[in-house]
Formats: structure tokens, sequence, C-alpha cells
């Protein structure tokens, strides 16, 4: 996973904080393989949060743990490529955390706005926009991470969900700003499907 024709392109992973902050984890030890694992763990207690939490606070919590998800999804990379720790298994602790990071949010997010079933859409989506994508590499193709709804969307449109539907039930006591998030992140991890097959036939096609 760690390697050129594989990676996410991030633009935060030119920056001077994201190489700082890898630099600081390379120095205290810490591995690409486990801050994949530590992810999981944020991901695990964001949705803790999102469930249990009394509102806005379960919001507010559920949305530091989409960042902190996502930091760690970030510096795993960096830690293995740029810091020199990759190993045998980091394709496997890369992908497998994420895929179960990606449904404990997206599963959790239906149950808080009462339509579980649309929190299970969306997670299935999400996790055949990266089958797909891994499909495309096993043709021989480079993987495609172009969206409109790709990881770095859903969990960005999450958080903005996250953090104004907190306002909005301070202000209201509604959840529409919440409701209208799961619906974009499920259409649009459905329409990603559907531009990622297209894209593979095409280069398929060129061939």
């Amino acid at each position: 996973m760690f390697t050129p024709q594989a990676r996410r392109p991030l633009a935060s992973r030119s920056t001077r904080w994201a190489g700082s902050l890898a630099s600081i984890a390379v120095r205290a030890g810490f591995t690409a393989d486990g801050i994949s694992v530590l992810s999981l763990i944020f991901a695990a207690a964001g949705t803790a949060a999102l469930l249990w939490l009394p509102r806005p606070w379960n919001l507010l919590v559920g949305a530091v743990g989409v960042q902190l998800r996502l930091l760690c999804n970030l510096l795993d990379g960096m830690v293995a490529i740029e810091g020199g720790r990759k190993s045998k298994l980091g394709v496997l602790y890369n992908e497998v955390p994420d895929r179960l990071a990606d449904s404990l949010f997206l599963v959790s997010l239906g149950y808080v706005v009462g339509i579980p079933w649309l929190g299970w859409l969306a997670a299935l989506a999400a996790a055949v926009t990266a089958y797909i994508r891994v499909l495309g590499g096993t043709f021989g193709l480079a993987q495609d991470f172009r969206g409109p709804m790709a990881k770095q969307h859903r969990m960005a449109v999450m958080t903005a969900g996250c953090v104004l539907g907190a306002g909005e039930f301070l202000w209201s006591g509604g959840q529409y700003v919440l409701v209208a998030a799961a619906w974009i992140i499920a259409i649009g991890a459905v329409a990603t499907c559907g531009t990622r097959i297209r894209a593979i036939a095409r280069e398929l096609r060129a061939r």
C-alpha cells in the first residue's frame, strides 16, 4: 500500500506541521502499523461518543474522533515512507483499520439520525469504493482515489455535519444538518463507485 502508485494524494502531506508530527512520531518510536491501529481506536472512541453521549456533546466528541482518525491516516503513511518504517504487513494494517473505521462512523451516524439503513448504506458504499480502487490495481492500473465522495470527503462532510449539527441542536433542537450530511455521504459514495468503475473501464478499453 505504501508505494507511490497506491498512495492517496494529500496536500497536507507536504505541510510543515505534518512533517514535524511525523518526525516526532518516528523519534518517539511509533511504527506505521501502530499508528494505523491507533486510528481504529480513535474511530471506536468517536463512535461510542456518538452513540452514548448526550447531545450536543456526542456530536462534538464524534467530530474530534473523526479528525484524530484522519490524522493517524496521514501519519501512518508518512512514518512508513518518509520515516522508513515500512513493514511486510503494512498493506493490511493500512487497509483493514480504514475499512472498519469508515463502517463504525457511518453506521453510527445512521443510528444517531434515526435512519439506521442509511448509515449501513453509506458504510457499504464506502467499502465498495475501496474495493473498486484496489480492484483497478489488480488489473495493473494505478489505484484511483477520485471522488466525489472519497474517504477524506466523507469524513469532511461528517465532521462538518457533526459540528454544525451541534450548533443546530443548541439553536433549535433540530437535526436537519446531520440528516443532510448522512444523505450526502451515502449518495456521494454510491456515485463514487460509479465514477471509479467508469474510469477503470475507460483505461481497460484504451489498452
